[in-house]
C-alpha cells in the first residue's frame, strides 16, 4: 500500500512525482546535488483524471519519513485532511474569493509543525478571482522556504498568466477504461460487470465512476438523461424534458446543499455565542446575513454542477451517434443503447448530430453565466430535436 495506489492510469506522473519527493529529501537534508526541489506545482488534466487526488499524495509524500508509505501518521492525515501541515483551499462557489486566499497567505507563512513542508493545495485553482489571484501571487513568487503550493485545474490555460508561469505544470491523461474497472474491482469490491460498466460509462472519470458503481440512483439518473434525444417528439416534450432534468438536478443536490447549510450554521452560532443566556455576540446578524447569501450562491452552483454531469452524459449518446455515422471502430460508451444509437444514426446526418453536439457544449458554457438554468435547457431540447432526414 502506498499513497499513490489510487492515481490510475497516472504511471509516467507517478514516477515524476516520486523522484521530485526524492529531491525534497535532499533539499531537507541541504544537499545541493541533484534536481532542485520545486514550491509551485500545477496538476491539470480532463474532470476525473484526478488532479486533487494527485496533489495530495504528493503531499502525504512530502511529509512522510518514508516518501509516500500510505500507512505512517503523516501520510493518513494527509490523505484525510487533517494534517496540520498541509491546507487546502476549497470553494463551493463560482470563484474563490480574495479574503479566502489572504487567509491561505497567512497559513502558507508559517512554519510547519512537523519540521517538514507547510503544503498549500488549492483545489479549482481556475476559480480564482482575480483579485485572489494577486493575493497569492507574491508567496508563490517568494515562498517561505519550506511552503510547498500545489494547485489544480483542468488546463493550464484556465489559471492566469501570472500565476501558472510561476508553476511547474504536471498534466494527468484520462484513465484508461479498463485500468477504472479494475481499480473499482479492488477498491469497492464491486462486481466486475458493473464495474466495466461504470468506467465505460464514466469516459475514465473515477469519481462519476465509484457512484455509478456503487449506487442505484446514480445509475437510474443516467438512464433517465440517456433517454432524452428518443423522446423529443414535439415542443411539448421538449419543455417536459428540460424541466424533468432541471427537477432531477434540484433533487440530487438538495442533500449536500442542505449538510453544508447546517453545519455552516452550527459553526457560525457556536462562534458568535450559541444563543445562550448572554445572547449571541455582536455581529451575529451580519455574519448570518453574508453566510446566507453565499449558500445561495452554492445551492445554485451545485444545481448547475449536476446539471453539467447531465450534459456531459447527453453527449455520450451524440458521441455514439456520430461514431456509428463515421463508422469508426471500437466500442461505444453506451453500447447498452446501441439500438437507439443505430437508429438515430441512420435517421439523420453526420453534420446535424455535430451540430447538436454543439448545442450541448454551448448550453454548458452558457450555465456559466447568470441564465435560470431552465430556460437554458428547453432552448437546448428544441435544438436537439431538430428534424430528421426526409
Amino acid at each position: 500500500m502506498s499513497v499513490w495506489d489510487d492515481l490510475i492510469g497516472q504511471e509516467e506522473l507517478v514516477a515524476s512525482l516520486k523522484h521530485s519527493v526524492a529531491a525534497a529529501f535532499r533539499a531537507l537534508g541541504g544537499e545541493r546535488s541533484g534536481a532542485a526541489m520545486t514550491h509551485a506545482w500545477l496538476f491539470t488534466g480532463p474532470p476525473g483524471s484526478g488532479r486533487s487526488n494527485a496533489a495530495r499524495a504528493f503531499a502525504a509524500a512530502l511529509q512522510c519519513e518514508r516518501g509516500g508509505c500510505g500507512e505512517c501518521l503523516a501520510c493518513r492525515t494527509t490523505l484525510a485532511g487533517s494534517n496540520a501541515d498541509v491546507t487546502s483551499l476549497i470553494t463551493e462557489q463560482s470563484v474563490i474569493r480574495t479574503d479566502a486566499a489572504r487567509e491561505a497567505v497567512r497559513m502558507a507563512a508559517l512554519s510547519p509543525a512537523n519540521r517538514r513542508w507547510q503544503i498549500m493545495i488549492v483545489e479549482d485553482a481556475d476559480r480564482l478571482h482575480e483579485r485572489a489571484a494577486d493575493a497569492l501571487l507574491k508567496s508563490l513568487e517568494e515562498p517561505a522556504p519550506r511552503t510547498v503550493w500545489l494547485l489544480c485545474a483542468p488546463t493550464v490555460e484556465d489559471v492566469v498568466p501570472t500565476i501558472r508561469s510561476r508553476c511547474r505544470p504536471l498534466v494527468l491523461r484520462t484513465p484508461p477504461t479498463a485500468a477504472v474497472a479494475d481499480y473499482l474491482v479492488r477498491r469497492d469490491e464491486v462486481p466486475s460487470a458493473v464495474a466495466t460498466f461504470a468506467a465505460r460509462a464514466s469516459q475514465g472519470h473515477i469519481g462519476r465512476a465509484r457512484a455509478l458503481a456503487r449506487d442505484v440512483a446514480t445509475r437510474n439518473r443516467r438512464r433517465e438523461v440517456l433517454r432524452i434525444p428518443t423522446q423529443l417528439s414535439d415542443l411539448g416534450s421538449c419543455m417536459t424534458s428540460a424541466a424533468n432534468l432541471s427537477d432531477a438536478a434540484t433533487e440530487e443536490a438538495k442533500p449536500r446543499s442542505d449538510a453544508l447549510d447546517a453545519k455552516e450554521l452550527g459553526d457560525l452560532e457556536l462562534a458568535y455565542g450559541g444563543g445562550g443566556r448572554g445572547g449571541r455576540a455582536t455581529g451575529f446578524a451580519a455574519a448570518h446575513k453574508e453566510m446566507q447569501r453565499d449558500q445561495k450562491q452554492r445551492a445554485k452552483r451545485l444545481v448547475k454542477d449536476s446539471i453539467d454531469r447531465s450534459l456531459l452524459d447527453l453527449a455520450s449518446f451524440y458521441r455514439d451517434v456520430v461514431a456509428v455515422q463515421l463508422g469508426a471502430s471500437g466500442g461505444l460508451v453506451n453500447e447498452e443503447l446501441r439500438q437507439d444509437i443505430d437508429t438515430m444514426a441512420r435517421a439523420t446526418t453526420g453534420e446535424i448530430s455535430t451540430q447538436r453536439l454543439g448545442a450541448i457544449f454551448a448550453t454548458r458554457e452558457l450555465l456559466e453565466t447568470e441564465v435560470a438554468p431552465l430556460l437554458a435547457l428547453e432552448s437546448l431540447m428544441i435544438s436537439l430535436r431538430g428534424a430528421p432526414v426526409e
